[in-house]
């Protein structure tokens, strides 16, 4: 199980070598980036729905500044009955959230979201994706490496009826993608460190359904973030295809994925 990877930069100091190596990094051609992610919370008390649609447009490797993408048209289809949600830009440029109906997906149902953007047509269909409760959370003492982690044991039970995939979130842009291969039908515990010192922080730890798809999309995106750095969905840090398909002209596909997951959080207060 991967719980946190830490890279150890070594620092090689060369007397008797001027000659400067130029590194070329491609850029590449920009494309639409789209992060369609909501997490349905249905345990709660209203129930509650949180994401949206937020589009970018993909950047060279070490700009800065991340594009938003404004005056798309986008919409999601309930397939069952061919009700549409629109979205509109929110306060947040590249930021859509629905119009006037809140979105509130039904287990059992695909849904296929729609972006048009510069007179093509982008398409992706999900569906609502079960989890499971997180039993409990507690603080352990157990360390790694440096011996300043800090230690928090997670308990969840698996439903033994179906094949699960889970995303964790454990806040700080901390992300873990679990399979129930190894632990099918049964009360699974385990360890997360968290480096940094984060004594009397509040924290919320979610558990989100995904499926296979999006679980090996995710474990890749998590890989490539731990070796560059940041949150691995804020945007896709290498060419990642996800579901997304362009009708338009499949050439110019789209990055980014369309995700629908139930999910649960667990709050919890480090010592």
């Amino acid at each position: 199980m991967k719980n946190i990877i830490y890279i150890l930069t070594l620092l090689v100091t060369l007397t008797n070598c001027e000659d400067v190596v130029d590194i070329k990094v491609p850029n590449g051609k920009s494309r639409l980036v789209i992060d369609a992610s909501f997490e349905y919370y249905q345990n709660e008390k209203p129930v509650t729905i949180k994401g949206g649609v937020k589009l970018t447009l993909s950047t060279p490797f070490f700009d800065s500044i991340i594009p938003a993408v404004s005056n798309a048209t986008v919409f999601i289809t309930d397939m069952s009955n061919n009700s549409i949600i629109n979205f509109i830009e929110s306060r947040e440029k590249g930021f859509y959230t629905p119009d006037s109906i809140q979105f509130i997906p039904k287990f059992k149902t695909s849904y296929q979201l729609t972006v048009i953007h510069n007179n093509e047509t982008y398409n992706a269909i999900a569906r609502l994706i079960p989890t499971v409760i997180i039993d409990n959370v507690k603080q352990g003492d157990s360390t790694l490496f440096e011996g300043d982690e800090t230690e928090i044991i997670v308990s969840f039970t698996d439903d033994g009826s179906r094949n699960d995939f889970y995303l964790f979130n454990f806040d700080f842009s901390l992300f873990l993608a679990s399979e129930d291969r190894f632990y099918q039908g049964k009360t699974f515990s385990f360890s997360y460190f968290y480096k940094n010192m984060v004594d009397g922080r509040d924290i919320s730890i979610k558990i989100l359904g995904i499926d296979e798809r999006y679980y090996n999309y995710a474990n890749l995106l998590i890989d490539q973030s731990e070796e560059n750095g940041g949150n691995p969905f804020k945007t896709p840090p290498a060419l990642l295809r996800g579901n997304i398909i362009n009708i338009t002209n499949p050439d110019n596909y789209a990055l980014g994925y369309f995700n629908l997951s139930e999910a649960n959080r667990y709050d919890f207060t480090i010592k």
